[in-house]
């Protein structure tokens, strides 16, 4: 019997061919009603799934996804299309195999060359109106078939693909045939220039990639260049590096011997081809990584930018004077350079400001500094002059005892108006501020009710001055790594139709919180992670257990590259010990967070709802007619297991005082509570022994017998 693929391709094929004939668009599922009629599905094919939908449809719309790939077919909202190299290839592969054969092989073809085809975009993009590029001249750049090249220009068209000529200046024939848009668009080229299509375009009119260049670095311009810092590292071999070599000559450098002389300005696609094809024994990250750097280097990095050396546990800072330029090196280890004036100041790496030296650990040998820009010219002594434009100033080395603490890492003592609206005491409030700033990372675990969620809050908001800079997430049992902090989700990919999906890199919510702390390192910013004992935290966390730890140094992450935990950032955790007791957390989530209590039993909660009761009833916003924190009181004494005590916040609320407000928190919110602390458990009748008419006669006659 066929396989389901073999008998899924005629409808595949007979698909494409119903989309020919239709001068619109065509919803799918009109489309596999008219397929299906004329090819009925086998059987099997026609069993469901348990959402209902037939296995022979699934199949074919999985394969028809490949088309989407191959750029045959185009998919939006549910409406398909076929494109114009979908028609071609109709003509060309009569048979059904073949033709689903060809798909599948033009979509490897497009994933082993992307990088090529990225920078063909770019190219065809660039071609100025009146001017035309030779197909070969584009084929040469990319890397790619002169064939393949051309019927991906027919079938896409990208920007500019009609100015994409064969060398005597006619539209190649593959771009020409039953093209009459392709016609008209030639015509109105030649018209603006006064000449007619063809030959006669004229060998003046044609540019070359080199001609392209300008007018794609201008749209990768930064526009007016910011004071950016870098840090440069020397390549090492044998444990010697080359920083004293630069320190004495005056440059800096990138071991790139394999990349050949380069003339800059570059873009980034030719820079990522260019590594591709000469360091293609390395592994595809590594050659990702080089690519980038030398894109630093040779693209990013200006003159009068800041740039830092470390060598020997000494670190060392100078001010780039020149543009790069390709110096032949006899050890093949110091090929690109550019000139530098070091300060001759040499710093101990273990006198550097701590968030200094967590961004010096990055193992990269092109790391971008410009976040800790204002530290450096801390650091060096630097100071803007009136009248000096800022890149202008000089580096001045570091005078004795100046202050290098970064600005936002101190959190503020908390004010005793938050004491009073919050209704603790300030020394409890003062020992909160002392252990975020000496731990980070701080949680409050209690039973529920204890208001663990309200004070991370308000105390939060409070610290940070800004509520923006505070972000809440709840943690659940499904809860992950890629939903906390980063990880591929699907997306609509661009450039292959709408409806077509791939996966994109999405940072989570603590990603978000940490990007924005990054930028804005004289605040501090607060992730409170609700009910953070409900999730499996070694998975959630990952390999952010060493940064939480280890804030000075970097780590590589899952999905992207290195990554640093900034100074500003404060994490406040709520733990319900009713869920789960603090004893179940493992050491290492122990180690690194600050555990505070909070009970009823104890200050700050201990005598929180009389205080609450006290400053409602004064103000008129309460008329209780019974000492209910005498109820609440006898409450919990009766509760043995002091994990499941119930906190205040049940009845700090004003509906708890109106007629009949006591009675339905009790029927509703602590009572279930406490049946199912004590399922089960025979011995216990929980409504006797806990229900309110029980409580008052206990409150009333200071008396209870167990």
């Amino acid at each position: 019997m066929p396989t389901r693929q073999a008998r899924t391709t005629p409808r595949t094929r007979r698909s494409m061919e119903i989309l020919a004939e239709q001068s619109d668009e065509l919803h799918h599922a009109e489309l596999w009603k008219r397929v299906k009629g004329e090819l009925p599905p086998a059987p099997e094919d026609a069993e469901t799934y348990d959402n209902g939908q037939e296995k022979g449809e699934n199949a074919w719309r999985w394969q028809t996804s490949d088309l989407v790939m191959a750029g045959w077919l185009r998919k939006n909202n549910g409406l398909w299309r076929i494109t114009n190299l979908g028609r071609e290839a109709l003509r060309e592969y009569p048979e059904p195999d073949v033709f689903y054969d060809t798909a599948r092989a033009t979509l490897t073809y497009w994933n082993r060359n992307k990088h090529g085809f990225e920078y063909a975009i770019r190219l065809v993009g660039a071609i100025p109106s009146g001017r035309w590029l030779a197909l070969d001249d584009l084929a040469a750049a990319t890397g790619l078939g002169r064939d393949a090249l051309s019927r991906w220009l027919w079938g896409v068209r990208p920007a500019g693909a009609h100015r994409v000529l064969d060398s005597d200046g006619r539209p190649a024939p593959e771009v020409q045939a039953d093209a009459p848009e392709t016609k008209v668009a030639l015509s109105a080229v030649a018209e603006e220039q006064g000449r007619p299509v063809g030959a006669a375009a004229g060998e003046h009119l044609r540019i070359g990639v080199d001609g392209l260049q300008p007018y794609l670095v201008s749209e990768d311009a930064r526009g007016p260049h910011s004071a950016s810092a870098w840090l440069v590292r020397g390549s090492s071999t044998q444990g010697r590096t080359l920083v004293s070599q630069w320190l004495s000559e005056g440059f800096c450098s990138l071991p790139a011997s394999r990349l050949d002389s380069v003339t800059t300005p570059i873009t980034r696609e030719e820079l990522r081809l260019r590594v591709e094809d000469r360091y293609a024994h390395l592994s595809y990250n590594k050659r990702g990584e080089l690519a980038a750097e030398f894109d630093l280097f040779l693209n990013r990095m200006h003159t009068d930018d800041l740039v830092c050396a470390t060598s020997g546990g000494t670190f060392f800072l100078g001010r780039i004077t020149s543009g790069p330029e390709w110096v032949p090196s006899l050890d093949d280890r110091s090929n690109l350079r550019r000139a530098v004036e070091w300060s001759g100041m040499e710093i101990a790496f273990e006198e550097l400001p701590e968030e200094l030296r967590g961004r010096l650990s990055s193992q990269h040998d092109v790391v971008d500094l410009t976040g800790a820009i204002d530290l450096l010219r801390e650091l060096s002594g630097a100071r803007r002059t009136p009248g000096v434009p800022e890149d202008e100033s000089a580096l001045i080395p570091l005078a004795a005892g100046a202050e290098t603490a970064r600005p936002g890492t101190e959190l503020r003592v908390p004010a005793p108006e938050l004491a009073s609206k919050l209704l603790v005491g300030e020394d409890w409030l003062g020992e909160v501020r002392d252990l975020l700033q000496d731990r980070k990372q701080l949680i409050f675990y209690g039973p529920p009710g204890t208001g663990k969620t309200y004070l991370a809050q308000h105390i939060a908001e409070h610290l940070a001055g800004d509520p923006r800079a505070v972000k809440l997430v709840q943690f659940h049992p499904s809860y992950a790594y890629e939903d906390f902090f980063e990880g591929f989700r699907p997306a609509v990919q661009e450039g292959s139709g709408a409806g077509a999906l791939s996966f994109a890199l999405r940072p989570g919510p603590f990603r978000q919180l940490v990007d924005l702390a990054d930028e804005d390192p004289d605040t501090p910013y607060f992730l409170i992670i609700d009910e953070i004992n409900r999730a499996n935290l070694a998975k959630v966390f990952g390999e952010l257990y060493f940064v939480l730890e280890y804030r000075d140094r970097t780590v590589s992450l899952q999905y992207s590259g290195e990554f640093r935990l900034p100074q500003n950032v404060f994490v406040i955790g709520t733990m319900n010990t009713a869920d789960r007791s603090i004893a179940l957390v493992d050491a290492a989530m122990r180690r690194r967070f600050a555990f505070l209590s909070l009970h009823p039993d104890d200050e700050p909660t201990r005598d929180l709802l009389s205080r609450w009761v006290e400053e409602k009833e004064a103000a008129g916003v309460i008329s209780p007619n019974e000492d209910v924190p005498a109820l609440h009181r006898e409450l919990n004494r009766r509760i043995e297991d002091k994990d499941f005590k119930i906190g205040p916040s049940y009845l700090m609320r004003p509906s708890a005082y109106d007629e009949g407000g006591l009675e339905r928190v009790w029927k509703t919110a602590i009572l279930p509570l406490l049946e199912e602390h004590h399922y089960g458990d025979d011995r216990v009748d929980v409504r006797a022994r806990y229900g309110l008419p029980a409580l008052r006669r206990a409150v009333l006659d200071d008396t209870w017998v167990a």
